[in-house]
């Protein structure tokens, strides 16, 4: 269960959305290697679990690549391993971390 951030539709609605995440991926702490591997989206107790195969981007950035939907995440220092790109990770982040927004295609 995560933040809806916009109007409300009709119950059973489909909607498409935009994840906005306000929690780093900090390795070790709320980070690591996913096993087994593959896209999941899952809630275990307070905290929102993303598995996806990470992506490193220039500036900084990261995105996790769940089976074709990306969740930008800030990246704080040098803090991930150097063979982290492209490997398959678990970020565990607070419930109230994260958000959705609808937006129209």
């Amino acid at each position: 269960m995560v933040l809806w951030q916009g109007a409300l539709g009709a119950v059973g609605e489909e909607h498409h959305v935009e994840w906005t995440v306000d929690e780093d991926i900090v390795w070790g702490t709320n980070a690591g290697p996913a096993s087994p591997a593959g896209p999941t989206l899952s809630q275990d107790g307070d905290r929102i679990v993303f598995q996806g195969r990470l992506n490193l981007t220039e500036d900084g950035a990261a995105f996790l690549d769940l089976g074709g939907t990306s969740v930008l995440f800030d990246v704080p220092g040098p803090a991930l391993p150097d063979d982290a790109d492209g490997s398959w990770i678990e970020v565990r982040v607070g419930q109230g971390d994260v958000s959705v927004w609808p937006y129209r295609l």
